[in-house]
């Protein structure tokens, strides 16, 4: 008989005892207020954030639905609270060089306020300095401005009047300009009285009309400078009124922010630049007659207020969803204006970096890399601690167009990238920036122990989530039931699931069958029925292919023995949704040179693991049977019916099975299903997918009957990994179905064969009519028949050539 026992039902399922539980529903329970077995990722959050060097980030990996993002929030939502609120940043004219914009720190709350004022600012210097240009005292000065201009150009002509009539000339302005002429008795000569002076009269006269027209010549040429110093005393008229307005309204600014040097500086750039544009505050005329100025001429005056903290306590916690290039760094925006798009420092717009600067960015690993320039911008605003506005057109040269250049941002932030494992891997070996910047690892736990003490911590995360969301209490048998619930999404029974979303979604759902039936707590029986839907929501494949097994298209036997054909189990994973299906694995032997042709790797159906996986058994062949003589056996292993992609070595145990039947010619009991994957030394090593397999099994004999003798044979090593549904923990009490644990092959070919496998003795040969025996002679007799084949055919060959060389003898 088989020295191996089927399971006891009790082994077969690791439950929790409700009894065990100290409170009657969850609303006695405290709300968490610590993470479930994740201690060493909380310890490295902890200390990430803590650590102020340079290059200090985070990455934290794990899978998706770990409760990360949850966890890194709260924890970084305490540690964000005890930190001060940092500076509000704004951005302001330029007014030497307008296409390289100002940036302006102030202390939190203060950017608001400065806006605020420096627009009051502005319009109360729309209303006084209009009014100071329309006052009386302003006009008497212009007036007396111009009357001296007047006067000043009157007097010239005066006095060269006054020359004029001394020598009896007459100077007369006309519409084209000025004339002299010649006078006599207080009348101009006319031309016929003229003509009848003498040449010498004449003369003089010429002379003098000559030297007075270059006195005229060079008065008009005074004018404009004369006008020209009437204009620059306006203006400075204009200056020193636009100062006694500008200047009482800018000082009170400059002594509110005495103590920010760079505004004050600012402060004293606007003054200046208004006084030296007050125009732009009036209509422009030569009086300076004030009226409403135009918007946007004021538009360079503004503040952009990029980061406003006024309503952050403590330092900022951002989570970027979409990180793209522009929403991480920030952009200049553009306006449409008569076909040409145009900007200013009012159109930059802040990133996330900008928002979470003195704080924390929190962005997700894959979103980040699939955008693209998006990691190459955090990295270079890492590296640089600081904040470049940069246009991607710019960045990678596609426009030549004048853009601009804002003065960059201080950076001190502290970056946590959620991922999985993989992509810090991928990372960690292809770009070598991100060792230098992110040098930290939390890395969460798949799972956690399952101790008294993580039982209640379970319960209270389950109270907690229920809190959260609003369900109705769980009573503690529906708390029992969920932390069943968790060992068997790990496939552990001594470990509980860390995956909080699917925690989180089965009781959800729980809650929705218990309002269904008018419940008022949520009890097991309420958790069973949300994960039997779960399981039914996804059960179509699963269902098509028993059906298939059932009428016989997948030919899969339950009952009678067959020589080398064994039932395989494996695991079909789709979606969330995992279930085994058997599979049966045929083996056929023949006198070869030591191969085992692996059918589907030979197709390309079989992954390395599998093909690994055959290459050990045929080893464990060889250094067990074949010792003392030449391996010569050719055989083929093959899935039957197997059409997609094969792999893992979980099938090794069958597979060898399978061929040890041929060679030992003993037929295999069909009853049972076989999952184990084997060394070279005969160990049988556990597998994934325990429970899987053998409900796949499972099911397929109860849609036949079941007998009693079907079985399952799995390694003992997968004992602690049972989770097995109620069904079959109860056809196993019953005696219908059992599930045996092996630890070597040898136990499984006594289980299958329904023979002795036998051990060697101390001469090194197996007991006569043992499992090992039959293979070992099998094995010798087949070397012994490819041994007598190659003499008989190094004979013939031999014989050929003696009768060759007696031909080549014989005479012509």
């Amino acid at each position: 008989m088989p020295s191996v026992k089927p399971l006891e039902a009790d082994r077969l399922y690791t439950a929790c005892d409700p009894t065990q539980l100290s409170f009657k529903t969850t609303a006695e329970l405290e709300p968490l207020t610590e993470v479930v077995g994740q201690s060493r990722a909380l310890e490295s959050v902890q200390f990430g954030i803590g650590m102020k060097r340079e290059g200090y980030n985070l990455y934290v990996m794990g899978p998706p639905g770990m409760g990360k993002h949850t966890m890194v929030r709260h924890f970084i939502g305490e540690k964000a609270a005890q930190r001060p609120t940092p500076a509000d940043w704004c951005y302001v004219n330029n007014f030497s060089k307008s296409h390289k914009p100002i940036r302006l720190e102030l202390p939190a709350g203060q950017g608001q306020q400065f806006r605020n004022d420096m627009a009051q600012y502005i319009e109360e210097l729309t209303t006084t300095l209009p009014a100071a240009f329309e006052g009386d005292e302003y006009r008497a000065h212009i007036q007396a401005i111009e009357s001296e201009f007047k006067e000043r150009q009157e007097q010239a002509f005066d006095e060269l009047t006054a020359e004029a009539e001394k020598h009896h000339i007459k100077l007369f302005r006309t519409p084209s300009g000025f004339t002299f002429a010649p006078m006599k008795d207080d009348e101009v000569l006319g031309p016929e009285a003229y003509e009848k002076l003498s040449e010498k009269e004449k003369n003089r006269i010429e002379q003098i009309v000559a030297n007075l027209q270059e006195r005229l010549k060079q008065i008009i040429q005074q004018v404009p400078q004369l006008r020209k110093e009437t204009q620059e005393k306006v203006k400075q008229l204009n200056r020193e009124v636009s100062m006694s307005v500008v200047g009482h309204l800018t000082e009170d600014l400059k002594t509110r922010y005495a103590a920010l040097g760079e505004i004050v500086e600012h402060l004293e750039a606007v003054e200046q630049d208004i006084i030296e544009n007050v125009r732009d505050f009036l209509d422009g005329d030569e009086e300076m007659a004030g009226k409403a100025p135009q918007a946007k001429e004021l538009h360079r005056y503004h503040v952009n207020l990029l980061v406003d903290n006024h309503d952050t306590e403590g330092a900022p916690v951002i989570y970027l969803d979409n990180p793209t290039y522009l929403n991480l760094i920030g952009r200049a925006d553009h306006l449409a204006q008569y076909g040409t798009l145009i900007t200013d420092f009012t159109m930059l717009k802040p990133g996330a970096l900008h928002q979470a600067n003195g704080g924390y960015l929190i962005v997700d690993a894959r979103k980040l890399l699939t955008q693209p320039f998006a990691w190459e911008g955090l990295k270079r605003a890492l590296y640089a601690s600081e904040i470049h506005i940069e246009s991607l057109e710019k960045m990678l040269s596609l426009v030549s167009t004048v853009a601009l250049e804002p003065q960059p941002i201080p950076l001190d932030i502290k970056v946590i990238i959620l991922g999985d494992r993989l992509l810090y891997y991928l990372l960690h070996e292809y770009d070598s920036d991100f060792a230098e910047l992110f040098k930290v690892a939390a890395d969460f736990e798949n799972q956690v122990e399952r101790s008294d003490e993580n039982r209640q911590l379970y319960a209270q995360l389950i109270a907690t989530l229920c809190a959260k969301d609003q369900l109705m209490p769980f009573d503690r048998s529906a708390v029992a039931r969920v932390i069943e619930f968790g060992s068997r999404l790990v496939g552990d029974a001594e470990k509980l699931s860390a995956h909080m979303h699917s925690i989180a979604d089965i009781l959800r759902e729980a809650d929705f069958w218990a309002n269904e039936k008018k419940a008022k707590t949520v009890t097991r029986e309420h958790v069973q029925q949300a994960i039997e839907h779960q399981v039914y929501r996804l059960s179509r494949v699963k269902e098509q292919i028993q059906e298939a097994i059932q009428r016989g298209t997948l030919m899969v036997a339950t009952e009678g023995e067959k020589t080398g054909q064994i039932n395989g189990l494996s695991v079909l994973s789709m979606g969330h949704h995992s279930f085994g299906q058997p599979s049966r694995i045929t083996a056929t032997v023949h006198i070869g040179e030591d191969h085992v042709v692996d059918i589907e790797r030979e197709v390309e159906l079989g992954g390395a693991i599998h093909s690994k996986g055959v290459l050990i058994l045929s080893s464990f062949i060889a250094s067990r049977y074949a010792q003392q003589h030449p391996l010569s056996l050719s055989a083929s292993l093959v899935f039957e019916q197997s059409y997609g992609m094969v792999d893992g070595d979980s099938a090794s145990l069958a597979e060898l099975c399978a061929l040890l039947s041929v060679l030992a010619d003993m037929p295999i009991r069909q009853q049972f299903a076989v999952t184990g994957s084997i060394n070279q030394h005969g160990d049988v090593q556990p597998i994934g997918g325990v429970n899987e397999k053998i409900e796949g099994f499972f099911d397929v004999c109860q849609a036949r009957g079941l007998t009693g003798e079907q079985a399952v044979i799995i390694p003992a090593t997968n004992i602690s990994n049972l989770m097995l549904r109620e069904d079959i923990v109860a056809a196993a009490r019953e005696g219908k179905f059992s599930v045996y644990p092996v630890q070597t092959v040898d136990q499984a070919l006594e289980l299958l064969l329904a023979g002795t496998a036998g051990a060697r003795d101390e001469n090194g040969d197996y007991p006569e009519g043992s499992i090992n025996a039959r293979v070992q002679a099998r094995l010798h007799d087949m070397s012994l028949i490819r041994q007598t084949f190659a003499e008989k055919h190094k004979e013939g060959e031999g014989g050929e050539k003696d009768d060759k060389d007696d031909d080549d003898k014989r005479p012509a």
